[in-house]
């Protein structure tokens, strides 16, 4: 089963009801440079009456995406590239690009290269990634991801996934998804997502679902029942999202979504440092205050909620940004290309203005 068929698309802001004739006239040129994708479900979260409304701001594009800004490959992920589709950054972890297609695009999407230009780093046959992940032992864990391997068929999905179990070394399987936001009844409607999930989610090797919320209001009753079929499912579910100006940038905010997912069975996971990438400069915040957002947020969660952690996810490793002391901003390799550097904490000057890492180094 296809995850369209549990919803109307659109692609085109001229189709999008609700918008304001002058305002399309502005942000037609954006989706002409980023492309534009949104279900009916996920928009009717929109208040349309309310222009600052978040959930409008992560998938409507907004003109400012076209200031000249960052990057379409902040992270190099080109340099970890060791198949068609396979990424092997971190000693353990192995990540695979199965998908090009999203649930919808979130406008600061730091992998927007696989929707706006000719890139062709997704996987069609896994053959050769397979191959790779069977002759290095270390890798006990896969990332699937893209895109959105949810929207990808069930039958594809499960040949995948089979595919990979094959491998005695391959204890868990990651899958990063945003579709409990975006199309919760993908999950819901198909018994047979769920049945292969139950086969292939075990005692030997574990599921993940690496889902994607990042503001309350996408927490409806349709994603809550997702996620408690999913765990029925035995898949455990943690959560990832970026800070980002005008959606979660507020302590409370953050506070309301980690306590909530923490109450649903959710774990808090990352924080992420939106990345560096073209067209983000709206939407991103400078890394001291998304360091006093997180810290002001975290300070009103439980602590199950506080597991969080926030990262920068640069192009030598997941970095922890840990505080500010004594005029220096304090970071921690908390996993590494250089498995050397796992641990290392290290500071910089503290640089109110800065964005991302380089901005620290640069100065």
């Amino acid at each position: 089963m296809k995850f369209t068929e549990f919803s109307k698309y659109y692609t085109s802001i001229d189709d999008i009801y609700g918008i304001d004739p002058l305002d399309k006239e502005k942000i037609l040129e954006v989706s002409n440079w980023f492309s534009f994708r949104a279900s009916d479900y996920y928009l009717s979260l929109i208040d349309w009456d309310d222009p600052a409304d978040p959930i409008r701001r992560l998938i409507i594009p907004s003109p400012e995406e076209l200031r000249e800004w960052g990057d379409l490959n902040p992270s190099s992920e080109d340099l970890y590239t060791v198949a068609p589709g396979l990424q092997h950054k971190y000693r353990e972890t192995a990540l695979l690009l199965i998908s090009e297609m999203c649930g919808g695009f979130c406008r600061y999407c730091f992998r927007k290269r696989l929707f706006v230009q000719d890139e062709d780093e997704v996987v069609r046959d896994i053959s050769d990634a397979v191959a790779y992940i069977e002759a290095h032992p270390e890798i006990s864990n896969v990332l699937l991801t893209g895109g959105d391997p949810l929207t990808l068929s069930t039958s594809i999905l499960e040949d995948v996934l089979r595919r990979l179990c094959t491998i005695d070394h391959v204890r868990i399987i990651r899958i990063g998804s945003k579709i409990p936001a975006f199309l919760p009844m993908r999950i819901t409607g198909d018994e047979e997502l769920l049945q292969m999930l139950r086969t292939y989610s075990t005692s030997h090797r574990q599921i993940y679902l690496m889902a994607q919320f990042t503001h309350p209001r996408e927490l409806t009753l349709e994603a809550r029942e997702a996620i408690a079929a999913l765990k029925t499912a035995g898949v455990v579910i943690m959560n990832q999202t970026p800070l980002i100006r005008g959606i979660n940038d507020d302590p409370e905010t953050i506070a309301v979504l980690l306590n909530e997912l923490a109450y649903m069975g959710v774990h808090p996971y990352y924080l992420f440092q939106c990345r560096p990438s073209k067209g983000n400069l709206t939407y991103t915040i400078p890394v001291e205050e998304s360091l006093k957002i997180f810290r002001d947020g975290i300070a009103k969660c439980s602590g199950l909620a506080r597991r969080v952690r926030f990262v920068m996810s640069h192009g030598t490793g997941k970095i922890e940004i840990l505080g500010i002391f004594a005029g220096r901003t304090w970071f921690r390799y908390h996993q590494a290309a250089d498995p050397e550097n796992i641990g290392a904490i290290f500071s910089c000057p503290s640089d109110p203005k800065a964005y991302w890492l380089e901005d620290y180094l640069n100065d």
